[in-house]
C-alpha cells in the first residue's frame, strides 16, 4: 500500500461524491484542509498519511465500504456500484476549445465561471464544477475530431496516460495525454502525433483537469 494510492483512492471517492477534497472533508466532519494537497507532505518533504480515523470517518459519510475504498487503493479508478452520487441527467456549462484559452471563462481554480457558456445536458456527471468542451480543428486527431465534446472534471484524480486539458500561467490552454508527473515537472504528450509534446515546471501550469468522457 502506497502513499500515493492511499491519496488518490480519496480524491476518486471524492469524485464519486460530486465533491473536491476539501469538500469530501467538511462532509466528514473533518477540517476542511485535512485533505489538501498541501498537506500530504510534511515540510520536510515526508509523506504525510491520513489517520485512520479520518479514513472511518469518510466512509461513513459517504456510504462507501471499506472493501470499497480498498479496492480504489488498489487501483479501480471508481466504485464498482452505481453508488449515491450518479446523479440524474443535468445541465453542464459547454464553450468551444477555441474559447478556453480566452480571460472570463475559468476562475483561478479552473472552475468554469461567467456567463459566456452554452450548456448541455448529459447523465452520471459526479462532479458539480464539470464542464465540457468541443473540439475544433485537427490539432488532437486521431484521438479527438472536430466537432467531437469532451467532459472534463477538476475533481477527477489524474494518473499516467490519462488525457487532461491543461491551461498555462501564460493563458495557453491544451488537450494531451499526461506522460510523466513528478514533484517538479510535468511532461505530456501530443494526441496527434504530428504535434510536439510538452515539458513544463509544475509553476507553469495554473490548473490540470482529468477528461471524464468524450462523444466519439
Amino acid at each position: 500500500m502506497k502513499h500515493d494510492d492511499i491519496w488518490r483512492a480519496l480524491d476518486t471517492l471524492a469524485a464519486e461524491n460530486g465533491l473536491s477534497a476539501s469538500g469530501l472533508a467538511k462532509r466528514s466532519g473533518l477540517d476542511p484542509t485535512t485533505f489538501n494537497r498541501s498537506k500530504r507532505r510534511m515540510p520536510d518533504g515526508r509523506a504525510r498519511w491520513p489517520s485512520t480515523e479520518s479514513v472511518a470517518k469518510v466512509l461513513d459519510a459517504t456510504g462507501a465500504s471499506l472493501e470499497a475504498f480498498t479496492a480504489l487503493v488498489s487501483g479501480a479508478r471508481a466504485l464498482a456500484s452505481n453508488g449515491a452520487a450518479r446523479n440524474a441527467p443535468r445541465r453542464i456549462p459547454l464553450i468551444g476549445f477555441a474559447q478556453a484559452g480566452g480571460e472570463g471563462f475559468f476562475d483561478d481554480g479552473g472552475y468554469p465561471v461567467g456567463g459566456g457558456w452554452d450548456e448541455v445536458t448529459l447523465p452520471e456527471i459526479g462532479d458539480p464544477n464539470a464542464y465540457a468542451l468541443e473540439i475544433s480543428g485537427d490539432s488532437m486527431e486521431p484521438v479527438f475530431r472536430d466537432g467531437d465534446m469532451v467532459i472534463v472534471s477538476p475533481a477527477a484524480p489524474i494518473r499516467r496516460g490519462d488525457r487532461v486539458v491543461v491551461r498555462t500561467m501564460r493563458g495557453e490552454v491544451m488537450t494531451k495525454q499526461l506522460a510523466r508527473r513528478s514533484a517538479r515537472r510535468v511532461d505530456l504528450r501530443s494526441l496527434n502525433p504530428a504535434h510536439a509534446d510538452f515539458t513544463f515546471d509544475l509553476a507553469e501550469v495554473a490548473w490540470m483537469h482529468r477528461i471524464i468522457w468524450a462523444s466519439q
